[in-house]
C-alpha cells in the first residue's frame, strides 16, 4: 500500500510540474498591421483602377502584364538570415484552351522525292490535318499565371494544392507575370492572390487579394 502511494504521489507531482509548464509564445507575424499593395503594371506603366471596381487593359504588342506588390515587413523572429518567411500564391479562372484551331502540314516520305540535284528540298506527297482537340489530349490546359495540371495528377494526393497556381517566396516585392493576347479582347479575367505572413512555425496572417480586369 505504501508503495501503491509512493507511485501515486509521483504521478501528481508529475501531472502539476507538467501543467505548470508555459507554452512558447511568438509575437504577431508583422511589425504592426499585415498589409498588402499590388499593382498592375503593362509596358511599365501601372493600369489604375476604375470606380467600378475593374481592371481595363487593352493588347497593345506585349504578350504579358505584371502584378507588382508591397507587402508589410515581418518580426525579426520570422526572418531568418535576412530572409522573411513570407509568401504570394497567384491564380486565376482564365485557362488557355486549344479546342478549334486546325493547320495543314505536308508530309514527306522517307528517302522521297526532291527537286533539285543537292536533295536539298523534298517534295510533299500529301497534306494532313491536324485539329488542337488532338494535341490537347496530349497537353493540359495553360492558366494564364502560368501552370498546368497535370493530367494524370492524383487529385487526392496531399501534395496537390502545392501543384496548383504559382508562387513568389522570401520577398517582400513579389511579382508575377501574366500571359496576355490579343485573343483575350473583350473577357474578363479574375486574378486571384493570397498572401502568407510567415509561412513558419508561430502564428500566420492570410490576406486575399482579388484583381477583375477587363480586357478591351
Amino acid at each position: 500500500m505504501k508503495h501503491l502511494k509512493k507511485v501515486l504521489g509521483i504521478i501528481y507531482i508529475l501531472s502539476v510540474l507538467s501543467s505548470c509548464t508555459k507554452e512558447k509564445e511568438y509575437p504577431k507575424p508583422c511589425v504592426g498591421d499585415c498589409e498588402t499593395k499590388f499593382h498592375l503594371i503593362y509596358k511599365n506603366v501601372e493600369i489604375p483602377i476604375s470606380s467600378d471596381g475593374y481592371y481595363r487593359i487593352q493588347w497593345d504588342g506585349l504578350n504579358y502584364f505584371q502584378i507588382e506588390g508591397e507587402l508589410s515587413e515581418l518580426d525579426p523572429h520570422y526572418v531568418i538570415n535576412k530572409v522573411p518567411l513570407i509568401e504570394c500564391n497567384f491564380d486565376s479562372d482564365y485557362w488557355i484552351v486549344m479546342d478549334s484551331i486546325t493547320f495543314r502540314t505536308p508530309m514527306y516520305s522517307y528517302l522521297g522525292w526532291f527537286n533539285d540535284i543537292g536533295l536539298n528540298t523534298p517534295i510533299p506527297i500529301g497534306q494532313y490535318t491536324y485539329t488542337i482537340i488532338t494535341l490537347s489530349d496530349l497537353y493540359s490546359p495553360l492558366n494564364i499565371v502560368g501552370y498546368e495540371i497535370p493530367k494524370k495528377g492524383c487529385f487526392d494526393c496531399p501534395y496537390f494544392p502545392t501543384l496548383i497556381g504559382t508562387h513568389s517566396k522570401y520577398t517582400y516585392n513579389p511579382k508575377q507575370n501574366i500571359l496576355f493576347d490579343n485573343e483575350f479582347e473583350g473577357d474578363t479575367i479574375n486574378i486571384f492572390i493570397q498572401s502568407i505572413f510567415n509561412s513558419d512555425v508561430g502564428e500566420t496572417v492570410t490576406i486575399d487579394d482579388k484583381f477583375k480586369i477587363i480586357v478591351l
